[in-house]
């Protein structure tokens, strides 16, 4: 793995924000498909030894991405997007939620607005996440929860996939 690619995970406790800029070792087109194609996100969402299980997926302004974290147990933790808006290649918003297997969105935790944000840099995309939410104390929760340390071990599994993908 290059270990100079560009990992920056700041909060923002007045805006109630999270930035992180990612860099991976592959071209916008592919890190693109792996943001946005289930049968690819399933493979590296969830930080190991979690598993993501997309239920259903239609990527789309208007659309939605319906999944699982299923955890080593068996376990499993449902979320729901909703996708708001879509530049192909470019960027896409979408509101994040914590749901149940059904696909009811719980409104006792936290959800979040995304917006993901990809620049070509050459052999290296780099992917914004620009996550914002309604108050301080949905942040808070949202960074009890290991939000960080899961998403940075996501990602080292994607940096692990992108290898495999452009061979």
């Amino acid at each position: 793995m290059n270990t100079n690619l560009t990992f920056d995970f700041s909060v923002n406790k007045e805006n109630n924000t999270i930035l992180v800029k990612r860099e991976f070792a592959a071209e916008r087109p592919l890190v693109w498909d792996a943001y946005t194609k289930s049968d690819i996100l399933d493979l590296w969402w969830a930080p190991k030894p979690w598993k993501a299980r997309t239920k259903t997926m239609d990527f789309r302004e208007g659309g939605h991405w319906h999944y699982a974290m299923v955890g080593p147990e068996g376990e499993e933790h449902w979320a729901w997007v909703d996708y708001q808006s879509i530049q192909v290649q470019k960027k896409f918003t979408g509101l994040d939620a914590f749901a149940d297997e059904a696909g009811n969105i719980n409104k006792d935790l936290p959800r979040s607005k995304w917006e993901v944000v990809f620049e070509d840099k050459g052999p290296v995309t780099l992917v914004e996440l620009h996550i914002s939410y309604d108050d301080l104390a949905q942040l808070e929760t949202t960074l009890q929860m290991g939000f960080k340390e899961g998403l940075a071990l996501a990602m080292e599994g994607l940096d692990e996939l992108l290898a495999t993908l452009k061979k």
